[in-house]
Order: C-alpha cells, then sequence, then structure tokens
C-alpha cells in the first residue's frame, strides 16, 4: 500500500529533525518498499543460515510480509568531544579508529549511538501516532548494510504493517 510507504517517509522526517548531539547530524534513512523487501527478507534468511545465528529467517519473513521499511544509519560518526568515558576511555582522543566488525563498524562514542536512538524513537512514534505497526530490528540492519541498501556504520531497519494485528509480535 502506498501509504505505508508515505508513513516510512514521514518516519524518515521525524528521524531527521530529531535533536543530536552538539547539533551534528550523522543519521542517513532511507525508506525500502516493494520487491527490495521481498530480497532484503530473503537475504535475511540466507545469512542467518550461513551465519548460523538465530531468528534471521524469522525476521526476514517479517520484513517480507512488510507494506514498507524504513533504514536509519549513523555514517561516519565522529567524537562528541566530552571526554565523558561512556565509551569506556577517558578522552575521546583515545577511543580507537572504526574497524569493521562482523555485522557494524565500531568503535562509536556512545552519545553518537544516543542520537541514533533518539532518532528510532522519533520515527517510530510517528508511525504509533499513524496507528502503524512497527518493529525496531536489529537483524534487518546488518543484512542491509552487507547488501549495500544504505551506507553507515550502524544500521537499525524499522519494518511497517497494517494489518488486523501486529505480525511483529507474538510470532
Amino acid at each position: 500500500m502506498e501509504i505505508i510507504k508515505t508513513v516510512a517517509e514521514l518516519m524518515a522526517l521525524s528521524a531527521r529533525t530529531a535533536p543530536k548531539g552538539a547539533g551534528q547530524d550523522f543519521v542517513e534513512t532511507k525508506v525500502i518498499s516493494g520487491s527490495d523487501l521481498q530480497l532484503l527478507g530473503q537475504e535475511m534468511a540466507n545469512y542467518g543460515s550461513v551465519s548460523g545465528k538465530f531468528n534471521f529467517d524469522r525476521d526476514g519473513q517479517n520484513v517480507a510480509a512488510s507494506g514498507a521499511l524504513l533504514l536509519i544509519s549513523l555514517k561516519e560518526p565522529q567524537k562528541l568531544g566530552l571526554n565523558c568515558g561512556a565509551c569506556g576511555q577517558a578522552q575521546c582522543a583515545l577511543l580507537p579508529a572504526s574497524a569493521e566488525g562482523p555485522e557494524f563498524s565500531g568503535p562509536i562514542c556512545a552519545w553518537r549511538l544516543v542520537d541514533l536512538g533518539i532518532a528510532l524513537g522519533s520515527a517510530v512514534k510517528t508511525a504509533g501516532l499513524l496507528n502503524v505497526d512497527n518493529r525496531i530490528m536489529y537483524r534487518v540492519g546488518v543484512v542491509a548494510r552487507k547488501m549495500g541498501l544504505i551506507q553507515g556504520d550502524v544500521v537499525i531497519g524499522v519494518p511497517l504493517s497494517s494489518t488486523g494485528k501486529n505480525p511483529y509480535f507474538d510470532r
């Protein structure tokens, strides 16, 4: 349904305008719909099979049955410069350079991850206000990033549905 894609676009707007540390924006968004959802769902199942990680197939089925999906990422986030120690280092300058991990890049300044969380919260608030079922999913982001659907060091996906029962819970 086209209206679900519109809701995803409104969610992207909410993520874009969400507050961010020092007013610096490293958040990226992308709406996925149509046949791309089927491909992403299948690639999620494949990744789970190859990696031996559980529930990628289940979540992939949810994605394939969704009306649209919002991807939100942190792209090349810079340290905030507070020297707060939340990342485990006494000074921001001591935070090691980003390195590619098995699914995401890191380490990342804790406050940039807070920025991502606030953007996600703003986005799902918008979906909730519009009565569109959704769920924040780590597994979606892993595979979307590997597929190159969006750039970013950390990626999270939010599938959307407008059926009689929320398909993302009680699975």
